[in-house]
């Protein structure tokens, strides 16, 4: 599986992926990270970890289209033929979309479809619910409304702070993300 990693950020979820991968852990090859941020960090760990990494914002073009339009052109050059959202901070629009039907993954930090979008975790906390979690999700033109894949609750306590439930949705994150798709990978290998 050639795999192409989307991220805005910081990077955490592509470097846990990414080593994952290094040590055989998940059959498949990261071949491309792609920010649509100059100024993130996981360029700075993907140049580390000796993995090719292009960057590039929509305001660069004229049109959404063309932007992602770009982004396929570096997807096909590199023959990729899985993506994995790890912190992409952009909706995929729908020539993303159709090239890559259910080969398009997204990690939200919520049980889905509990508070969606930018500020899941913020969310939970600030609506005082006592648990949330972390969702893995194929993409779809909406929301953070994909089909759900796998999902793990976090429960939050008393005591939590948003800072300390960053870092339990984070921990979760960080080992659910890398075998769900480890699982994804050896079942589309085992159909084909």
């Amino acid at each position: 599986m050639r795999i192409a990693v989307f991220a805005s950020g910081n990077g955490s979820n592509f470097q846990v992926i990414a080593e994952a991968v290094k040590a055989g852990k998940i059959d498949g090859e990261i071949v491309l990270l792609f920010s649509d941020n100059k100024q993130a960090k996981v360029l700075e760990r993907a140049e580390q970890l000796g993995i090719p990494h292009v960057s590039f914002s929509p305001k660069d073009f004229s049109e959404k289209s063309i932007y992602e339009g770009e982004i396929l052109h570096l997807l096909e050059e590199k023959k990729v033929n899985f993506i994995v959202l790890a912190g992409y901070m952009r909706l995929i629009g729908p020539a993303l979309l159709e090239a890559f039907p259910e080969k398009i993954i997204n990690i939200h930090p919520s049980l889905l479809p509990q508070f969606p979008g930018l500020h899941g975790i913020r969310d939970a906390y600030e609506a005082r619910v006592k648990e949330t979690g972390v969702t893995v999700h194929y993409v779809d033109k909406g929301v953070d409304t994909g089909p759900i894949i796998a999902q793990e609750r976090v429960i939050i306590t008393e005591d939590d702070t948003m800072s300390s439930l960053e870092d339990k949705i984070h921990q979760v994150e960080h080992r659910l993300y890398p075998e769900v798709l480890k699982k994804i990978i050896e079942n589309r290998e085992r159909r084909a």
